[in-house]
């Protein structure tokens, strides 16, 4: 049984706000940890990985996890992180052949953006598929996304926390024994409103589509 490193990125993907309100902006607030309040039809995203359960019956259509930061093209990334730097910034991971995760993120203006992929390797497609379905339990209210991987799932949720809304969307996808997970997210710190729910979703997939071609063009 091999232990999947937990990614810095669950933790790390608000941080930024925080920086920059310490830098002088005029935020009276910040999206930095999820609330408990949610639209219908969405659930709080859970940063638990269970482990996955190992195979030696069946081989593992992938080996290795590929580099993240190059899985989303530059024009989505200009569209959904509007003044990000286009190379992303790969998290570090204690295990990058089983684990890699690459982020974006900008505030222009006073609208903010968060994006992040992840890939993750399990010792099968069985074990991978076991671990999809165990993390849709988690997040029940979303709905399937056809034509994306071997099977995928988008939910999006709408938090609160002094009076600003974030919103954020979570796509998982699978490609054979690999799991690709996608996170964006967003925040108007002026109107302290969040970006609509078709918005985050639609990003959400478009990025998630990038990082399964670029997955099952690493083979």
């Amino acid at each position: 049984m091999r232990e999947l490193p937990l990614p810095l990125a669950l933790t790390a993907r608000l941080s930024p706000v925080v920086v920059l309100a310490a830098a002088g902006w005029a935020l009276t607030s910040s999206p930095a940890t999820p609330a408990d309040q949610h639209e219908a039809g969405g659930e709080k995203t859970s940063t638990q990985s269970p482990t996955a359960p190992s195979s030696t019956a069946e081989a593992a259509s992938y080996a290795a996890a590929p580099a993240p930061c190059g899985s989303i093209s530059v024009a989505t990334i200009k569209s959904l992180v509007p003044g990000a730097k286009t190379a992303g910034k790969e998290i570090q991971s204690t295990d990058a052949k089983l684990r890699r995760t690459c982020s974006w993120n900008a505030l222009k203006g006073y609208d903010y953006r968060w994006l992040d992929v992840s890939f993750e390797v399990m010792d099968s497609d069985a074990a991978a598929q076991k671990e999809y379905q165990q993390r849709l339990t988690e997040k029940s209210g979303g709905g399937a996304v056809p034509g994306l991987g071997d099977s995928a799932y988008s939910v999006v949720n709408l938090t609160t926390q002094d009076k600003q809304q974030t919103r954020e969307g979570v796509v998982i996808s699978r490609v054979s024994n690999v799991l690709v997970v996608t996170t964006y997210n967003g925040s108007d710190f002026e109107t302290k409103k969040a970006p609509s729910t078709d918005v985050i979703n639609k990003g959400a997939i478009k990025a998630a589509r990038d990082a399964v071609t670029a997955l099952k063009g690493s083979r």
